[in-house]
């Protein structure tokens, strides 16, 4: 099994993906397309991570135009992907869905509602109806018309959608006290443009980073056996 991860900008890594998948022996390659590194054609699990851009700036970003082409063709043959907030916009945009910004942003500590469909779905396994999960995003995406919804919280009504054996989501469980060390300082604007302070914001995230490690250990683990078991029929 070929894992292909695709990592926008340097400080959104895969975190604690990455563990899960050194602890568990899973191979994988990690397409880092800040520093011009060519998505490959061959994998059996395309997992996207975050980052600032948006699913539009094409003309910018030049190879998010192959990104959405290759995610659509991917997915709609059945291919396993799991995208985490901007990864979610553009599992979105490549099912035909709009990617806007929300009406507010959401940085922080957040609950997430799973839907009747989420709650059934493998994916969340062992999960709570209710769980925390950290947010940085602006943007939201809507549903697709082929996707059913599955996530939701309070200030953003779209958390997370599920498409064949695709997922997106837009809160991050990857995402470690570290990682979020480097966000502060890299999106600094953005928590001055929302007075939020960033110190206790490294704190909350401290205080849950072991509920936040079983719950990533938990879906990337769901998330697998998802892929075994279909890989094996």
């Amino acid at each position: 099994m070929k894992v292909q991860i695709v990592q926008h900008i340097e400080c959104e890594g895969p975190g604690y993906l990455e563990d899960f998948l050194h602890d568990n022996g899973i191979e994988y390659e990690i397409a880092r397309m800040y520093e011009g590194e060519q998505l490959p054609d061959n994998f059996d699990v395309l997992i996207v991570l975050g980052g600032p851009m948006n699913v539009y700036e094409e003309q910018r970003y030049p190879y998010l135009k192959r990104l959405n082409t290759t995610t659509k063709n991917f997915v709609i043959m059945g291919g396993h992907y799991l995208g985490f907030c901007l990864g979610g916009q553009l599992l979105a945009k490549a099912l035909g869905a709009k990617v806007r910004r929300n009406h507010t942003r959401e940085i922080g500590n957040f609950e997430i509602q799973l839907t009747d469909g989420g709650v059934e779905d493998p994916l969340f396994k062992g999960f709570n109806p209710v769980f925390p999960a950290l947010e940085w995003h602006g943007d939201t995406f809507e549903i697709p018309a082929v996707a059913i919804k599955v996530g939701e919280s309070e200030l953003c009504a779209n958390q997370a959608f599920r498409f064949k054996n695709a997922y997106g989501l837009q809160f991050h469980l990857e995402a470690t006290p570290e990682m979020l060390a480097e966000w502060v300082k890299v999106y600094k604007d953005e928590l001055t443009e929302e007075e939020i302070d960033a110190a206790a914001l490294i704190e909350e995230l401290k205080r849950k980073a072991d509920i936040y490690r079983e719950l990533s250990n938990r879906l990337f683990a769901n998330f697998f056996r998802w892929v075994k078991n279909n890989r094996s029929r």
